[in-house]
This record gives structure tokens, sequence and C-alpha cells, in this order.
């Protein structure tokens, strides 16, 4: 078995819980012959036991096994791991029971019991449609006209002209919800690409590729997946633009698609989850702090409409958001300190890496824990979290990130004094920013600035802070403009040293007076 593979099935039994490890060894029990020399019971035992792969020690430990074998070996438990868990699944996963009665179909035609097939079929076809499961649908309308086409199993008048619109009609519901799906995913590439755009000229090029690939289907006559399928590639359209009202528009019908079918949510648990997390998103963008802290609560109820339990994915996308949006409400509220104790259950799951989140979803969360350190005056530290992103080996994502990553590291080197480290790195940073192409009037004239630092001196600096935040202000005006403060609230950390005071105690501030207006 290539390295790969023996990867890969190291990482499944490690993915066990202690239900599925007994289920298995049970399962194993129950189908082969109740002795000790069940050989890849034994490959399980040990590798479950050490959490490693160790050739030598398995041919000392597995007796009468050679090393000609072990391949063999390995890829029939990582066989029989995936059946078991296939089994203990099937009432859990809607998907899994309804292509096991498939399964169960075919069985019967192959024994030649036509009438008993086409009843399994009819009943997997109606709770298909039911849940909008149209691709298993149409597998099935497709099985039951192989079988009406055979053989003479029914008098029904114009079965053959029924059983024909209803391929075509899933066929066509498939087709409009597939062209949404596609465009959801190309524009969900591009914006993990390069972020939110930074021109008038960006701008124009994402909306005229969302019009060039805009399937012609109407909202109305899509399946529920195709809605929010739509919904999806609306959103990223609007967000990649900063169009967030727009945004805001198509994540809260998402989120309502959901909860409007709240069956829908057992069925694609993700999927709503990765609409709220948007929709939150989103309400963090526009500043809406009070319907953010009641979309939060949502978030927070979660596990009490779902069994995290049964489903590492399901429990790793909830606990990715989770952790997001608690960083997030410590920004709103100017909470820093507060929040940092997020920070060691955060680097714990990412360490041990038991949900399988990202490159991409680690540098998110080290840029945020970043800004928590930063906002909390613990610069040294942020600067090391901002070394994981910085350090990163030209990783081809998330360019936005990456640029303000390296802002955020010179404003932090120069709280900390080191004058003539900032006035080094302002140009290995100008020559990043303008490689990537991301390079603004609000970045020039911090680099300008930052670049003057060592020619200043201490008693002007105030001075200097306040023409600078004036300056920001006027270009905050511009369209695309006020985008870097959207990842780094550059006016509250020049207030902050303008008035003497902490980034904190100002965004904190900001926060109560703007409470008192609502």
């Amino acid at each position: 078995m290539p390295k790969q593979k023996t990867d890969d099935l190291l990482k499944l039994v490690a993915s066990l819980n202690r239900a599925e490890k007994r289920h298995f060894r049970l399962f194993v029990k129950r189908n082969q012959q109740a002795d000790a020399d069940i050989l890849f019971l034994q490959l399980f035992d040990i590798l479950e036991r050490t959490g490693e792969y160790d050739e030598a020690y398995l041919l000392k430990r597995i007796e009468g096994i050679k090393k000609s074998q072990l391949s063999n070996l390995k890829a029939h438990l990582y066989k029989q791991l995936l059946t078991s868990l296939r089994l203990l699944n099937r009432n859990k996963d809607e998907e899994i029971t309804l292509r096991e009665n498939l399964d169960y179909a075919r069985i019967l035609y192959n024994k030649g019991l036509y009438r008993q097939s086409l009843d399994i079929l009819d009943k997997v076809k109606k709770r298909s449609i039911e849940v909008d499961s149209h691709t298993i649908a149409l597998e099935t309308a497709q099985f039951e006209k192989l079988i009406e086409g055979q053989y003479i199993t029914r008098s029904i008048e114009g079965r053959a002209e029924e059983l024909s619109k209803e391929c075509d009609l899933l066929t066509q519901m498939i087709s409009d919800s597939n062209a949404f799906s596609n465009l959801s995913l190309r524009l969900y590439g591009l914006y993990l690409k390069n972020g939110m755009v930074s021109s008038h000229e960006e701008s124009e090029e994402v909306l005229a590729f969302f019009r060039d690939n805009l399937p012609t289907g109407d909202f109305d006559r899509l399946d529920f997946w195709g809605k929010v399928y739509y919904c999806q590639s609306y959103t990223w359209m609007h967000l990649m633009r900063q169009e967030f009202p727009l945004c805001y528009r198509y994540t809260q019908r998402w989120v309502e698609l959901f909860r409007e079918n709240p069956r829908m949510i057992e069925a694609n648990a993700p999927l709503y989850l990765k609409g709220l997390h948007n929709h939150l998103a989103n309400l963090f963008n526009m500043w809406q702090y009070d319907k953010f802290i009641g979309e939060l609560h949502h978030l927070d109820l979660f596990p009490h409409q779902f069994d995290l339990t049964n489903n590492v994915n399901v429990a790793g996308l909830y606990h990715l958001y989770q952790f997001d949006h608690q960083i997030r409400r410590h920004y709103m509220e100017g909470t820093f300190s507060e929040g940092l104790g997020l920070v060691p259950q955060i680097m714990e799951v990412i360490e041990d890496n038991r949900y399988n989140w990202d490159h991409h979803r680690h540098m998110v969360f080290y840029y945020r824990i970043a800004c928590l350190y930063f906002g909390s005056g613990d610069n040294d530290t942020a600067i090391d979290y901002l070394n994981l992103i910085i350090n990163q080996r030209s990783p081809n994502y998330r360019s936005d990130i990456q640029a303000y990553a390296r802002i955020l590291s010179l404003i932090c080197h120069f709280e900390m004094g080191n004058v003539q480290l900032v006035e080094y790195q302002v140009k290995s940073v100008y020559r990043f920013l303008s490689k990537v192409e991301h390079l603004q009037q609000t970045q020039q004239i911090i680099f300008r600035f930052l670049r003057r630092i060592p020619r200043i001196r201490e008693e002007d600096l105030r001075d200097e802070f306040i023409k600078l935040k004036k300056r920001l202000d006027e270009v905050a005006k511009i369209p695309y403009e006020s985008r870097p403060f959207t990842y780094l609230d550059i006016p509250s950390w020049l207030e902050s040293k303008i008035e003497g005071v902490s980034v904190q105690e100002v965004i904190r501030r900001q926060f109560e007076e703007n409470r008192q207006i609502a």
C-alpha cells in the first residue's frame, strides 16, 4: 500500500470515536470466524493503540504475517472500516439510507423479483423528491425505466409517458441547480484568490465575470438546492464588490431558506452553517451589532438542533465559525484582552488537527489572533502570529490577508520601537504589495509615513499622527479605499496614539457611544 494510502488509513483510524471502534469490533466478530487470528483486526488494534505505522513492529506483533501481505491487509482493513461506518451511519444520513435501498432494489432485480424492486424504487423516488435529492430521484426513475422497458410488470396506461416526463423534469432541475452551483464555486475560488476588490476596474471585472456566467434559470422555478446556490452566487459577487447591504439581502435569504425548511438543516447542515457564517460576517462588515448578536445566538443554539457527536465534518464547521465570530464580537465590543481567552482553545484544535481545517482557515485564524493581541497591547505576540502568515511559502490564496498581515507587522514593530527594522521592512512590504497588485492610496500614505519615522522627532510625532489621521479620513471617503479598515482599524490606532491610550480603550469607547445612539 503506497505511503499516501497508509496515511489515509491512520487518519481514518484516528478519526473513530469510541462508539465507532466498538461497532467495528462487533461487526468484524459477527462477520468473521470467532478466533483470535483475524489479521486485519489485529492490525486495527495495533494502529489504534500506537497511532503510527511501524512495519517492523507489525511483523513482530502479528504472528504468521509476511511483509508481502501487509499491503493487502491494510487495504482490506480500510475497506472493512468504511463498510462498518456505512452500516453504523445508515440511519443518521438520509442519502446513505436512500442509496442502500437502491442497492436492495438492484439485488431484487437481479433475482428476477421485478415487482418487489419497483415497490422499493417507488418509495425511494418519493422520499428523494421530498428532500430535494433529485440526483437520486433521477437515478431511481432511470432504473424504473429499465425495468418497465424490459418486462411487462404493470398495466397502468401511460406509464412510459409518465416516467419520461419525470426524467425530463428531474434532469432540468438538476441542470439548473448545477449551473448555479458551478457559478458559486467559481466565484468563491475567485474570492479566495483575490479577496475583495480594491478598485473600480476590479469591481467591473467581477461584475462582468458574474454576468457572463450567470445562468438563465428563474429563482422561483429552482429546487431548494438551486435556490441556495443562487443566493451563494450573489453573495460572493456582492461581497467581493464590497456591496454589503446587497450581500445582506442574499445571505439572509440563504439562511431563511433553511429555517423555513428545518429538515433541510438535517439534510445538509454544512451548507446551512456556511450561510449563517456569511450572514454573520456581513453583519460584522456593516457593523450591525444587535443583528449580529441575534444571529450569533442562532449559531450558539445549533448543537441543540444537530447532534455534533455523529458528524465530525459538521462539528468542525460549527467550532470554526463559533471561534471566528466570537473573535469578531470582541472586535466590535473592544474587548480584545477578554478575547485572548479563545486563543488556547483555537490553537489546540489547529495543532491536534481534529477537524482537518485547511491552511486557509489556519491563516485567517492567525491573523484574527494577531489582531486580538495587537488590540490588547501585546505587539510582540501579535508579530509571532503574523510571522506564521508572512513566512508561508508562496501561498496562492487570500493575498489580501497576506498584505494586511505585513502592514500590521510594520505597525507592531513601530509600537515596539524597532524603528530601523520598520525602515528596512517597509521596502520589502512595498515590493510584495506591488507584486500582488494590492497597493492602494491608503497603503501608500501609511508607507510614506512609516518611511519617514526615523526622521521625525519624538516631540513632533503627535502632530504627525493627527495629520495622518486627517488624510486617511479623507481618503476613506473614496470608494474601495476604506477596504483596509475592514482588516485593520487604522483610524482607531491613530486615535489611540493621539490621545495616548490603548487601541482597546478607543474602540471600547466608540462601541459604547454607538450603543447609546442606537
